[in-house]
C-alpha cells in the first residue's frame, strides 16, 4: 500500500512541476513578444505591460528601508580615488555637486548646490557658479566657495590616484573665488562638457579632508602646470595626497541627504553597507530641488554570489535586485513572485567586453586580437547565456546614441577565417603537441594564455568558460582564473594580466566622451586605459573631439574613432545587455524615466513598511 501512495504522490509532484514549467514557458513567451516590439523600457506587472510612470497624487511618506545588493565590497569609498560601480552607487548618496541633470529629455543641468546653470563667457573658456545660501554638510559646518576651490586642487594634486577622473579637468587652469558664495573655472581651451563636468562634480568639505589645512597655500595653476615640484609648498602636496590617498578610504563625509552613521557598525566588509537618512539634510524642504529620499536606510546587502542573492529576494530579504537572464526567463514568473514583486526590463548604458592586454606577447598583434573576435560566439553568448537579453555591440559608444557608428560590419563567429588570420600572423603547430605556437626573438612561444574574471559574477564566468571551450579545438590553451574583486582590480589596474572580462557603464543622457578609456595618456598607473591601447590617431580624434561644439562635427569624428577600434580590436566588444530588475510591490512613487529609476523618488506607505 505505501508502494502504491508513493506512486501516486509521484504522479501529483510530476503533474505540479510539469505544470508549472509549462506555466513558466508560457509566461516567457508572452514576454518575448512584449520585448520584441520595443526596445523602450517595460514595466511588468507578471506578464501585462504596465505604465511607467507613477501617477497617483499621494503625499509620500517617510521610514522604512530598501534593501540592495552589491556583488562584493565597495573597493574603497573615497569620492576620488574609487572607480568602482559599487562605490560610485554608495557615494551618490553621500556627496553633491553644483547641479544635477533632469530625468527627462533633453536632460537639463538645473541648479543643486549651486543657485543655477554657471554664466559662461563668450569665449567659453571662464565658467561662473553662484553657490546657494544654507547649504551645509552633514557635520552641520557650512559649504562654501572654499570647498569647491578646495575639491578643484584635489583632482589637480597629481599624487592623488585619480587620473580616471583629472583627466576631465583637464582645461582648467585655474579657481577663482568671489566672496564666499561664488567661484569661477578658468580654462586654457574649451570642452564641449565644461558645463556637465564642472556641474557634477563632487564637492568635498576641507575642513574634514584636509584638517591640517596643508593645501591652504597652494594655487591650482601650480599644480596645473607642474611648478609645484619645484616650489615651497612640495612636501605640504605630496603628505596631503599621502594621507588622502590612505586615510579616507572608510572615512567620509559629504553633504548629501544620505550618511554613514557609524562606520564601524555600518561598514562590515563582506557583510553590508549602511545609509542612514540625515534628518537635518539642508535641501530637504528646498522649493525646486528633486526628491532626496523618503526611506530612513538604504542597506547594501555584500552576497558575492548571484545565486545565493536571488535566494535573498526570494526569502524577502532584498527589495531591488537585478535578476540574472536565467532567473529572469525561469524562475521569476510563479504566482508568489509577481505577488509580491514587479519587474522593470531596460537596456544598460554600458556593455560587456573582453579586455586584450596590447602589451602582451600574443595580443600585441592586432591580426590575433581580431581572430580572437571572430572565435567568440557573440550571437550565441547571447542566446544561450543572455537568453536573448542583449544586443551584440561593436564599438564601446551607447547603440541609442546618434555618434554610434551603425555601418561597422559585424565580426561574426567565424573559426575559419580566425585561423587564416592566426596562419598570417605566423601561428601554426611547429611541435606538433597540439597548441599552436610561433617563434618570437627566437623563442618558441605557445599560444597559451590566462584570462581573469572576477569572483561570484556567473555571466563572466560564463562568458569566459564558452570561450576556453572553443578555442580548446582549435589549438590555443585558455585557462580561465577567478578572483576577488578587490584583487582582481589591483590586476587589472597594474596591467598584469593577459585577458580579461569586464564592462564599462555608460549613460545615453549626454554625449559620449572616450578620453578616459582609450587616450594613450590614460595607461598611467590607475588610469582607465587598462589595455595599454595607444594609437596616435585616435589620441589626436579624442583631442580634437573635446574641444568641437558642434554636434555633427563630433558625431564624424567619432565615427572614425569607432572605425579605428574596429579594426584594431583592442577589446571584444560583446553586447549591451537588457536588464530586468525586480522590485518589491511595498513601494509607491516608482517611475521609470529613460535613464532609468531615481530610487530617491520612491517611499513606502506607513501601513506596509516592514522596519
Amino acid at each position: 500500500m505505501p508502494k502504491v501512495r508513493m506512486s501516486v504522490v509521484a504522479v501529483w509532484l510530476g503533474v505540479c512541476i510539469g505544470g508549472h514549467a509549462a506555466a513558466e514557458e508560457e509566461s516567457w513567451e508572452v514576454v518575448q513578444e512584449i520585448l520584441m516590439s520595443t526596445k523602450d523600457i517595460v514595466v511588468l506587472d507578471g506578464i501585462e505591460k504596465v505604465p511607467l510612470r507613477y501617477e497617483s497624487g499621494e503625499e509620500p511618506t517617510y521610514g522604512d528601508w530598501m534593501v540592495r545588493h552589491l556583488l562584493s565590497d565597495p573597493e574603497k569609498l573615497n569620492p576620488y580615488t574609487s572607480n568602482d560601480a559599487g562605490a560610485s552607487t554608495v557615494l551618490s548618496y553621500v556627496f553633491e555637486s553644483l547641479l544635477e541633470a533632469d530625468s527627462d529629455p533633453p536632460y537639463a543641468l538645473r541648479g543643486l548646490v549651486a543657485k543655477g546653470y554657471p554664466e559662461i563667457s563668450a569665449d567659453k573658456l571662464t565658467y561662473t557658479f553662484e553657490l546657494r545660501d544654507g547649504v551645509y554638510f552633514s557635520d552641520g559646518k557650512p559649504l562654501t566657495a572654499a570647498d569647491v576651490v578646495f575639491s578643484m586642487k584635489v583632482i589637480h594634486n597629481h599624487q592623488v590616484l585619480a587620473p580616471h577622473l583629472r583627466n576631465y579637468y583637464a582645461a582648467v587652469e585655474a579657481v577663482q573665488q568671489v566672496g564666499a558664495n561664488k567661484v569661477s573655472f578658468l580654462c586654457d581651451k574649451p570642452y564641449f562638457r565644461n558645463d556637465l563636468m564642472l556641474g557634477l562634480l563632487s564637492i568635498l568639505p576641507k575642513h574634514f579632508y584636509d584638517p591640517e589645512g596643508l593645501l591652504d597655500p597652494v594655487e591650482v595653476e601650480s599644480l596645473v602646470d607642474g611648478s609645484w615640484e619645484e616650489g615651497p609648498h612640495k612636501e605640504r602636496i605630496e603628505r596631503f595626497a599621502e594621507q588622502f590617498n590612505q586615510n579616507f578610504n572608510r572615512k567620509v563625509l559629504g553633504s548629501g541627504p544620505y550618511i554613514i552613521e557609524d562606520p564601524e557598525r555600518d561598514l562590515v566588509t563582506q557583510q553590508k553597507v549602511v545609509l542612514t537618512r540625515n534628518e537635518n539634510y539642508w535641501g530637504r524642504d528646498v522649493e525646486g530641488l528633486l526628491p532626496s529620499g523618503f526611506v530612513d536606510k538604504i542597506v547594501f546587502n555584500i552576497i558575492n554570489n548571484t545565486d545565493a542573492a536571488f535566494i535573498e529576494l526570494t526569502n524577502g530579504n532584498l527589495d531591488y535586485h537585478a535578476l540574472r537572464p536565467l532567473e529572469f526567463k525561469e524562475k521569476s514568473w510563479s504566482e508568489d513572485f509577481s505577488r509580491r514583486f514587479l519587474k522593470g526590463v531596460s537596456y544598460a548604458g554600458g556593455y560587456m567586453y573582453i579586455g586584450w592586454n596590447n602589451k602582451h606577447l600574443i595580443f600585441g598583434d592586432k591580426q590575433v586580437r581580431q581572430a580572437m573576435t571572430h572565435l567568440t560566439d557573440r550571437e550565441g553568448m547571447v542566446e544561450n547565456i543572455m537568453f536573448g537579453l542583449a544586443e551584440t555591440v561593436e564599438g564601446p559608444i551607447h547603440k541609442f546614441r546618434p555618434e554610434y557608428n551603425h555601418d561597422l560590419a559585424s565580426y561574426t563567429y567565424d573559426p575559419d577565417r580566425a585561423l587564416d588570420l592566426l596562419a598570417e600572423a605566423g601561428w601554426e603547430d611547429a611541435d606538433e603537441d597540439g597548441i599552436l605556437d610561433k617563434t618570437i626573438d627566437g623563442e618558441l612561444v605557445p599560444f597559451s594564455f590566462e584570462i581573469l574574471i572576477n569572483s561570484g559574477n556567473q555571466t563572466r564566468k560564463d562568458i569566459a568558460l564558452t570561450l576556453q571551450y572553443e578555442l580548446q579545438d582549435i589549438g590555443i590553451d585558455c585557462q580561465v582564473r577567478e578572483l576577488d574583486w578587490s584583487i582582481f582590480l589591483q590586476k587589472v589596474r597594474g596591467k598584469d594580466f593577459d585577458a580579461m572580462v569586464l564592462g564599462w557603464t555608460g549613460n545615453v543622457q549626454f554625449a559620449p566622451d572616450g578620453y578616459q578609456i582609450w587616450h594613450s595618456s590614460q595607461t598611467v598607473e590607475n588610469g582607465s586605459n587598462a589595455i595599454s591601447f595607444i594609437n596616435a590617431e585616435v589620441d589626436q580624434i579624442l583631442e580634437d573631439y573635446r574641444r568641437e561644439f558642434d554636434m555633427e562635427r563630433r558625431i564624424a569624428l567619432y565615427q572614425r574613432f569607432q572605425e579605428i577600434l574596429h579594426e584594431e580590436q583592442p577589446y571584444t566588444f560583446l553586447w549591451k545587455p537588457r536588464t530586468a530588475r525586480a522590485y518589491s510591490r511595498r513601494f509607491s512613487g516608482v517611475t521609470w524615466y529613460p535613464p532609468g529609476v531615481r530610487l530617491q523618488d520612491w517611499w513606502v506607505a506607513q501601513e506596509v513598511q516592514m522596519y
